[in-house]
């Protein structure tokens, strides 16, 4: 009996998920000059969790999704753990964030499974996930990329750099996050695709700047040989580059993120590329997609967001604070 009362709950959290209930006050709405349909009269308010706020990624996250609202006429309150992707943290605010009747929630989980007994528990509330998602909880839109095809490319752009030879090391994300497993593969693929290209090394940076810059200095006492460095995100591969600098080694690195910090990097010659694995895009797209959501609007289950890789030959158009860069439009990613 009680393994038939679970699958019918998670039946439940799915049909909820699949078919939300219209917000009441979506009822009344009119189209400004701009062209974006807005709510009149009343402001919408919507959730958002991130994972920390110490990658500058989610930094962007959080304005762009801020920005995207407020152009929107809704409101965004945000929810971020004290400690980078802490779980129990995250739940913690999630309970919080639900407690709180918004009109949409807009979440990238810190674990793919550990936040699926709260996210059953937002009932009629229209979830949107963000750069990360939970696959045994469906929301009504995933906002994302490639993350494998994004690691594959980057890392093909450094071993072009070092003429196809060379040792490599890889430098992993948190190993509780979902973008994480698809990166390693990318970078591992793209290794095993030239003979001449091996693997030195590889260790968890955990997505922090700290955590990777002493692994790297780990590395460089153990004196492991190597002649270029994988990273899993820019916030990582500035830590790497300053334990390399501080032990004079000139060995070139790539990112992922194109964040504002890594694009200096970029133009000061530290940095050789980065993928634009745009977080602040997702959350722009997310925002418009929860408040399409509520008015009623059909979209996607999935968007993906294209990636490209950034350099010193395209780096210009990012040489930009999050504040500054231009907010994607839905037309262009998703669709009329």
């Amino acid at each position: 009996m009680f393994t038939i009362i679970l699958i019918w709950r998670a039946f439940e959290c799915a049909t909820r998920r699949e078919n939300p209930s219209p917000t009441p006050k979506a009822n009344i709405i009119r189209v400004n000059g701009a062209g974006c349909r807005r709510l009149d009269a009343v402001t919408l308010r919507f959730a958002c969790l991130s994972k920390n706020n110490t990658n500058p990624a989610y930094e962007g996250a959080r304005i762009g999704a801020s920005l995207v609202a407020e152009r929107l006429g809704a409101k965004v309150t945000h929810y971020v753990p004290e400690n980078p992707d802490d779980v129990a943290q995250q739940a913690e605010l999630l309970q919080k964030a639900i407690a709180s009747l918004p009109d949409a929630i807009l979440i990238s989980p810190a674990h793919p499974s550990a936040l699926d007994g709260q996210l059953c528990q937002i009932g009629d509330i229209p979830l949107i996930y963000f750069v990360c998602n939970s696959d045994a909880v469906p929301a009504c839109t995933f906002v994302t990329s490639n993350n494998y095809e994004l690691a594959h490319g980057i890392a093909d752009t450094l071993i072009e750099a070092l003429g196809g030879s060379g040792r490599l090391v890889i430098v992993d994300g948190a190993e509780n996050s979902p973008t994480t497993a698809p990166r390693t593969h990318g970078f591992l693929d793209a290794i095993a695709a030239h003979s001449e290209i091996h693997l030195a090394a590889q260790y968890c940076g955990e997505y922090q700047k700290k955590d990777a810059r002493r692994g790297m200095i780990e590395l460089l006492d153990q004196g492991v040989e190597f002649e270029g460095v994988l990273v899993a995100n820019d916030f990582m591969a500035l830590g790497v580059i300053e334990a390399l600098e501080a032990a004079g080694r000139d060995v070139p690195a790539v990112g992922i993120n194109a964040t504002p910090d890594a694009i200096q990097a970029l133009q000061e010659r530290r940095l050789l590329a980065t993928a634009s694995f745009n977080a602040m895009a997702m959350a722009c797209i997310a925002a418009e997609a929860a408040y399409r959501i509520v008015i009623g609007e059909d979209v996607p289950k999935i968007i993906e967001l294209p990636v490209e890789t950034v350099d010193r030959s395209n780096c210009a158009r990012w040489n930009l604070p999050y504040e500054e860069r231009p907010l994607p439009e839905w037309g262009e990613v998703v669709g009329d």
